[in-house]
């Protein structure tokens, strides 16, 4: 299978970097920290949604402010802990393609996001993070953005995602999606295409996009 575009545009938690780690540890202390019961915590749906949607069905809207800055606080000092690590192809896949070429569309506010990436050497010339729209994932927003941004047609462009969440959001946005069973079993995401990560797939830069192929 051959897939062409003009643009590639990738989440990040899940998709090029791990911080799973991280986000128990972070997320743990902070229901802690707000009384929230683990029972009531399990119950949410944390990967590929915003801090502010996540808070906001914890806890009393008139907190919900100071807890999202609390929580990216969390994170961003636990960056330098080792809880961030690429995922396997992440570099070669990204190194290869031009800097016009991809962005990366995150649920992570951009101070968090800039530092996960910092932290395993991937500097996006395009970053969308939660600070820039008004709806998160599964909202097309986010990609619809991108897509903006690099000057594309939302029909040229590719959605790597490893969430169902953004993968919904691809779809609603018109793009060809692509998912990574990299923290959902295959049988849970829907895409146009899936695979276990970037390292089973190949890029080939040409003068009118990229054509993505599966490995042999």
């Amino acid at each position: 299978m051959k897939i062409r575009a003009e643009a590639l545009l990738f989440d990040n938690d899940g998709t090029l970097v791990s911080s799973l780690d991280s986000v128990n540890r972070c997320w743990t202390r902070w229901a802690g920290e707000y009384g929230i019961t683990a029972e009531h915590f399990a119950q949410i749906e944390l990967h590929g949604r915003t801090a502010a949607e996540i808070a906001a069905d914890l806890l009393p809207a008139d907190v919900v402010p100071e807890a999202v800055a609390r929580i990216e606080k969390l994170e961003v000092e636990d960056v330098p802990n080792g809880g961030v690590r690429l995922l396997p192809g992440t570099k070669a896949f990204l190194d290869y393609l031009p800097a016009d070429r991809w962005a990366v569309v995150t649920s992570a506010t951009r101070r968090l996001a800039e530092a996960r990436l910092d932290a395993v050497g991937i500097l996006p010339k395009t970053l969308i993070a939660a600070d820039d729209v008004t709806r998160g994932k599964p909202d097309p927003e986010p990609y619809l953005l991108a897509a903006r941004e690099l000057g594309v047609d939302p029909a040229r462009c590719v959605v790597f995602e490893d969430a169902p969440a953004g993968l919904q959001a691809g779809r609603a946005a018109g793009m060809t999606t692509v998912a990574l069973a990299t923290t959902h079993q295959a049988h849970e995401l829907t895409a146009d295409l899936v695979v276990k990560d970037l390292s089973a797939l190949s890029a080939l830069v040409t003068a009118v996009g990229v054509e993505i192929s599966v490995r042999d």
